[in-house]
């Protein structure tokens, strides 16, 4: 079977050449039939062609050398290779080269012609087909782009060639690109109706045959008066407050609605946009300018270091791991207890070419793999990812979350300062502020013995605290997700209740640029702007679907869980705020820092509760611990 698909690869292999040179004949053929047309117009204009001789004579005079001629130029000068979708400048300039060489060796043959009724007329005529020679070629090529072309074919017949018809949203750049590759794109059947651009400077203007038809207000007017049928927003650097706006008017139109990711996100080096194209999210609905001074506060950290991300295959593990190997580090190391998570994510790296990433099984409450790991591979810089994150199961089993958010980092920190690592970055949760369930608890007392090991070494550690994370598994997005699949109910907790939320490479970021900062046991901040109502958020994702809240989709009440809280806080209030170097991300510094040994000894006693199988005194030792309960504050933790 092997041979045959050997033999099969071959034949085709050699029919691709044979089937270009029928290509390379045909425009060759072509272009040498525009030649003698040129000729015979110009004859027909200046001597009433073939006028009082014969038809051999003018085939013999005129179209034989035109024929040689032009033929050869034509190969010369390599004009049968313009395709008509890329014709240009330089192309007209080879065509006219092509006209004029064969428009003197063709005033030369009629001069030796005893028949040519005039030197005046034989002038004329190598001129008149000069011209005419380069028009044909080039009105040739423009009437086969603008076939190929549905938009520029509409514009100027007034025929749109497609069957979905499309309005731009954004006539800059983007929008510009996004376009020409319209254009390019006939095999979609997408015909370019207009743009939509806010800007007043743009209104009336065309870009490429296509008029700027409106602005963003006027889209339920224009989707009815232009029948269209798909909307694409070309605006990458839109912010989260436009693209809500944009959100809001669209979706109320009830067609199919994409858009470009932001900047962050784009791939530009790709030079392709329509690609990229994909359905609104609402991910679009919280975007945020990326600043220059943000890009280049990441840079110079990892660059060369070795680096271990707990928790590797994670939501945010995984995300961080995306964004660390582009910071060059020596090594990348993915640890985590799932094999099939961490597998993925390393696959995924080195597909892209990032060999220096490995992963490892293993289990950040087990001290002796932790110790293998750590001699083994050596890391300098650490991610602590790994945790239990859900509040209902946490609820269930706070014997769990403790061994793993509150042990599991004790583990990783101490295994870190006998390993001399440089920095130790813990991954947070707002949920950790002024904590009411078994998760925010456990979280809280992992930032507490971060902080607490600020003093004990040489180590830089810090904590990131921010909000929801949008997509996550497990998370609230995916579960209304599928909740609006199978054609809802929409099951939420409370009409009122609100959270922050922020994106997947959002989050990783915060993380990246607190390691670049962190140094003595700061929790950093994301500024996340306004917490947003659930339910809004659940209107808007049944919009998203092109359905109606409350008609197609029903929203069900269902009252607070265990441990829920209305409301969530980024902060205390005994806790200071400071802005640090990065212009969104704050620094929090708390004001009863708490010494390892008195910590320390709390935690012993926590395990012996959990050793016991103690759930409910280990869930009153736990939430007494988070909220600092007899734990005296001290000026500065005591070192060891």
């Amino acid at each position: 079977m092997s041979a045959q698909k050997s033999k099969n690869s071959d034949s085709q292999a050699l029919r691709k050449p044979a089937a270009l040179w029928k290509i390379v004949i045909r425009r060759i053929v072509f272009d040498i039939l525009l030649a003698n047309l040129a000729l015979a117009v110009s004859w027909a204009l200046i001597w009433n062609y073939p006028g009082e001789n014969s038809v051999f004579e003018a085939l013999l005079y005129g179209h034989l050398p035109i024929t040689i001629v032009a033929g050869l130029l034509l190969v010369a000068r390599r004009v049968y290779r313009v395709s008509a979708r890329y014709v240009g400048l330089v192309d007209f300039v080879n065509v006219s080269v092509v006209s004029l060489g064969a428009a003197v060796v063709l005033a030369m043959t009629l001069r030796f012609w005893d028949q040519v009724p005039s030197e005046k007329g034989l002038i004329a005529v190598s001129v008149t087909f000069l011209l005419l020679f380069t028009f044909f070629w080039g009105f040739s090529r423009f009437f086969w782009k603008l076939r190929q072309f549905p938009t520029m074919w509409a514009a100027v017949t007034g025929m749109p060639r497609g069957e979905r018809r499309v309005l731009i949203i954004g006539a800059g750049d983007a929008g510009n690109v996004v376009a020409q590759e319209l254009q390019h794109e006939g095999k979609r059947k997408l015909a370019l109706a207009g743009f939509v651009d806010d800007d007043p400077a743009k209104q009336g203007q065309t870009i490429h045959g296509v008029p700027v038809v409106g602005t963003v207000a006027d889209l339920p007017a224009l989707v009815g008066r232009l029948s269209i049928s798909e909307i694409m927003i070309a605006v990458p650097s839109a912010s989260g407050e436009q693209m809500r706006h944009i959100f809001d008017t669209a979706s109320h139109t009830g067609v199919a609605l994409r858009t470009l990711p932001s900047f962050a996100d784009l791939h530009r080096e790709s030079g392709r946009y329509l690609g990229q194209m994909r359905d609104f999210q609402v991910e679009d609905l919280l975007r945020r300018e990326r600043r220059d001074s943000e890009i280049e506060l990441e840079k110079g950290y990892l660059d060369g270091e070795t680096v271990l991300i707990t928790g590797g295959g994670g939501s945010i593990g995984s995300e961080l791991a995306r964004q660390v190997v582009k910071q060059h580090p020596a090594s990348l190391i993915l640890i985590g207890k799932g094999e099939n998570s961490i597998f993925e994510i390393e696959q995924e790296l080195k597909h892209a070419g990032h060999n220096m990433v490995q992963a490892v099984v293993c289990d950040v409450r087990n001290r002796d793999s932790l110790e293998r790991v750590f001699a083994k591979y050596k890391p300098t810089i650490v991610f602590h990812a790994a945790a239990h994150k859900h509040v209902p199961l946490m609820e269930l089993t706070p014997i769990e979350a403790v061994r793993n958010n509150v042990y599991g980092t004790m583990r990783v920190c101490e295994t870190a300062l006998r390993h001399a690592v440089k920095k130790f970055i813990l991954v947070s949760t707002d949920k950790a502020v002024n904590p009411k369930n078994v998760m925010g608890a456990s979280k809280r007392v992992a930032e507490m013995i971060v902080t607490a090991m600020a003093d004990r070494s040489d180590t830089s550690f810090s904590a990131v605290r921010f909000g929801n994370v949008l997509g996550s598994r497990g998370s609230l997005v995916p579960i209304l997700q599928k909740q609006i699949k199978v054609g809802g109910p929409i099951t939420i907790t409370h009409p009122e209740m609100t959270r922050f939320f922020m994106t997947i490479p959002e989050a990783a970021q915060l993380i990246v640029q607190a390691g670049a900062m962190g140094s003595h046991g700061e929790i950093f901040i994301l500024d996340m702007g306004e917490a947003v109502k659930i339910v809004d958020l659940a209107c808007d994702m049944i919009r998203m679907h092109g359905l109606v809240p409350g008609e197609d989709i029903e929203i069900k009440f269902t009252g607070i869980r265990p441990g829920e809280k209305l409301h969530e806080e980024l902060s205390y209030e005994a806790e200071d705020l400071s802005p640090s170097e990065h212009a969104k991300i704050n620094k929090v510094t708390s004001d009863r820092p708490v010494a390892w040994a008195t910590l320390k000894d709390r935690l012993e006693a926590l395990k012996a509760l959990c050793d016991e199988g103690d759930v409910e005194a280990t869930r009153a030792f736990l939430m007494d611990l988070a909220w600092a309960k007899n734990l005296p504050p001290v000026p500065l933790a005591e070192k060891e």
